[in-house]
């Protein structure tokens, strides 16, 4: 689990809920009509904005990814190709059929070598793989992101309704009361909803396609080379150029191919 995701959305909530308790109680901050203008009326505008396909494929998958944490860094990655360039080379593609890995992308690719396809087929189809869900993360980036800018705009468009509301029964103060918290809490809620869940989640998954698409144009080049066979020293250099100065072998020199 992506620890951050959870304990910057536990603070959030914990900052907002303070301050609630500091001045009343949460009965004075929900009202049923903020609530109607904030969520019916931002997601309407996605379904407007997008596909019922892509949301159905984006919201899910971004949402379980905004927590997940990738279980093998790009570090991790090039050590386990170059092993298994190492068991390649000594056993030959028959020996990959024992390799075992967490990374679902990476096992896909070990299959492809030790079954003996050829190179224009596993590039394809792992490139096509890597670019179909780097769509789908960049969609659901995109929806958080459609939503958090939607919802200040609809507690805006709540305010609005609300003074409007509020002005048109001036002569009866009863009603003054319900229509102002119209008007306040949907601009809360709108800010909350947005600056809190919506596009923090949206940041935190183009980081991740970032991420992903690295780590998957990393295990692309290193299946490759071992379909070449390439030697794993040769592997191990070619691909710690993905990886940032600071993370690399403090020493070794260029090995030749």
């Amino acid at each position: 689990m992506d620890i951050a995701t959870g304990l910057g959305l536990l603070a959030g909530l914990i900052v907002v809920s303070t301050l609630i308790l500091m001045g009343g109680d949460f009965r004075m901050f929900y009202d049923i009509h903020a609530v109607i203008i904030i969520f019916g009326g931002s997601f309407a505008a996605t379904l407007i904005r997008f596909p019922l396909s892509a949301i159905f494929h984006g919201v899910p998958l971004g949402a379980k990814f905004a927590f997940t944490l990738r279980r093998t860094t790009a570090r991790d990655l090039v050590d386990e190709l170059a092993s298994i360039a190492e068991i390649a080379r000594k056993q030959g593609p028959v020996g990959l059929e024992k390799v075992e890995t967490d990374d679902p992308f990476l096992a896909k690719g070990i299959r492809y070598v030790a079954d003996g396809y050829d190179a224009n087929f596993i590039r394809d189809n792992l490139e096509r793989d890597r670019d179909n869900f780097l769509m789908h993360l960049d969609e659901g980036s995109k929806i958080y992101r459609a939503v958090g800018d939607c919802a200040p705009a609809f507690g805006m468009i709540g305010t609005l309704i609300g003074m409007v509301q509020m002005f048109s029964n001036m002569s009866d103060p009863s009603k003054l009361g319900p229509f102002m918290a119209i008007a306040l809490l949907a601009t809360l809620y709108g800010a909350t909803v947005a600056n809190l869940i919506c596009l923090p989640i949206a940041d935190k998954l183009h980081v991740k396609l970032l991420d992903e698409e690295t780590n998957r144009t990393l295990i692309i080049d290193g299946i490759l080379m071992i379909r070449d066979s390439k030697s794993p020293a040769l592997v191990r250099e070619m691909l710690l150029a993905y990886l940032p100065e600071k993370h690399r072998d403090p020493e070794g020199e260029p090995v030749p191919a």
